[in-house]
């Protein structure tokens, strides 16, 4: 099976790396750190997995990973960004 070998889901991260360059918002980021940490752990434990729990894994590594990013990134609580200035003036 093709999804239980580690470069696939490198390729995956990569792919959803570029694609968060692309279209910025951390939502990409999130999954391309899951498919990396799941690229990790097949080239490093040398697991052979089913699909259904390496989906599952890569799902949960990549929502633990997409809390973290909001978490660190987000605006101090109770803080909301304000325009005074329109672009257009």
């Amino acid at each position: 099976m093709i999804l239980s070998l580690w470069w696939v889901w490198a390729a995956a991260a990569l792919v959803l790396g570029i694609l968060e360059v692309v279209v910025p918002g951390f939502i990409f980021l999130g999954f391309a750190i899951g498919a990396f940490l799941v690229a990790m752990l097949l080239l490093n434990l040398g697991l052979v997995l089913s699909l259904p729990l390496l989906v599952l894994i890569f799902a949960a590594l990549s929502l633990v990973s997409w809390v973290i990013l909001r978490r660190v990134f987000s605006l101090p609580h109770g803080q909301v960004k304000r325009f005074h200035d329109d672009v257009n003036d």
